[in-house]
């Protein structure tokens, strides 16, 4: 098959576990930007990158790259892409997205404007017809400006990746799937290793946690635009694409995932957003405040993302909050912790410094997940397995 370039945005101060998966299904990475990997491809990559990649928003098809600093020089660049070997005559497209840093060509309007006219040109001297009816496929583009340097791209994927099919009710601040799945793919967290959040909200870390667990592809239960895109891939290619990923789930396996939170409404939420992504045999839900968090077992892991006041009512209880969360960390003392919050007290409250920290911005939101790494479990010795206890 022919080889193209596709770009996959994720979280700032993510990408490298993005280029991690990417590498993982088998793709050679082009480039790695900030918020931002290019890795190479062909038509079957698009269905299984979809499919399998749990930490990027999109899959863009990069269709064009070059300088303009002038809106005649970006005008010229976008007419002379191959139009017609992407879009077929009653596609339906638009620039869904543009964005400018440090460029000449700022406004985003502007932009957007000035490239759906240079398509519909290229279209018409291609086609031979004036006027397009764009009644078949959706194809929407986004346009990148970087000191002047412009990168276009088809979004394959539609709706953002982050949206599995799995979380109907959430709660007041949810984290976005990918983010939940970045953050826990960055720990050394396996399957066998006991997992605590102990403020799930919705249940998104522990129901990523168990995904990955089970092998379980975060694109297995919604579709794809680019699945409408029959003359770019063969629609042979998406149904082996979701076969291969279905073959691969494995729910037998023993898990120690746990998720508690302190409003029992929310837990009720959870348990039905983890029925409904097929995994809520995986995991142990329970109303329970993160001050009677304990375990009896050494060793495991506790990835969170405690409250830190985004709301200004809030913002007088933080520092009891995170007091009680330090406590908790006490109790756990072969254990490691992984929390992500914007509080900036964070540490002083927990009484202790984080081993690491790493800048990640939630939307806008610049945060820090702080990492209190634990000592290694000791070898195992080979036998039965055990059943998981819950904490107590």
């Amino acid at each position: 098959m022919e080889t193209f370039e596709f770009i996959s945005p994720c979280h700032f101060g993510m990408e490298a576990v993005l280029k991690r998966e990417i590498y993982d299904l088998g793709h050679d990475i082009v480039k790695v930007e900030d918020g931002r990997v290019t890795f190479a491809g062909d038509a079957e990559t698009v269905c299984r990158a979809n499919i399998n990649l749990r930490t990027t928003e999109r899959v863009l098809w990069k269709v064009g790259d070059f300088h303009a600093e002038t809106f005649d020089e970006l005008f010229e660049a976008v007419r002379a892409i191959p139009w017609e070997r992407y879009l077929p005559v009653d596609a339906r497209f638009w620039v869904a997205k543009a964005s400018s840093v440090k460029s000449r060509l700022f406004s985003p309007s502007d932009i957007q404007s000035i490239v759906k006219k240079a398509i519909v040109e290229r279209m018409k001297e291609c086609y031979g017809i004036s006027w397009f009816e764009e009644s078949g496929a959706s194809f929407p583009l986004r346009v990148f400006l970087n000191k002047d340097e412009v990168t276009i791209g088809l979004d394959t994927s539609g709706e953002s990746l982050h949206k599995r099919g799995y979380r109907i009710l959430s709660s007041k601040a949810p984290l976005m799937e990918t983010l939940a799945a970045a953050i826990i793919l960055l720990t050394p967290w396996k399957k066998d290793r006991i997992l605590v959040d102990p403020f799930c909200g919705s249940g998104t870390i522990p129901i990523e946690a168990a995904m990955i667990a089970a092998d379980m592809a975060p694109g297995m239960q919604r579709h794809f635009l680019a699945e409408t895109w029959d003359r770019l891939i063969d629609p042979m290619l998406w149904r082996d694409a979701f076969e291969e990923a279905n073959d691969r789930v494995n729910l037998e396996i023993r898990t120690q995932i746990q998720g508690y939170d302190i409003d029992g409404e929310i837990i009720r939420a959870a348990r039905d957003n983890a029925r409904r992504a097929g995994v809520d045999g995986l995991i142990h839900f329970q109303q329970r405040p993160v001050s009677e968090m304990n375990h009896p077992k050494k060793y495991g892991f506790v990835i969170t993302n405690p409250p830190y006041g985004e709301r200004l009512e809030e913002k007088d209880a933080l520092p009891e909050l995170y007091r009680e969360i330090g406590q908790a960390f006490g109790r756990l003392d072969s254990w490691s912790e992984y929390l992500l919050s914007a509080y900036e007290d964070t540490e002083r409250c927990i009484g202790r410094k984080a081993d690491k920290k790493r800048k990640i911005y939630n939307g806008m939101l610049r945060t820090t997940l702080y990492q209190y790494i634990g000592p290694k479990p000791p070898r195992r010795h080979t036998g039965g397995e055990q059943r998981p206890e819950a904490a107590s």
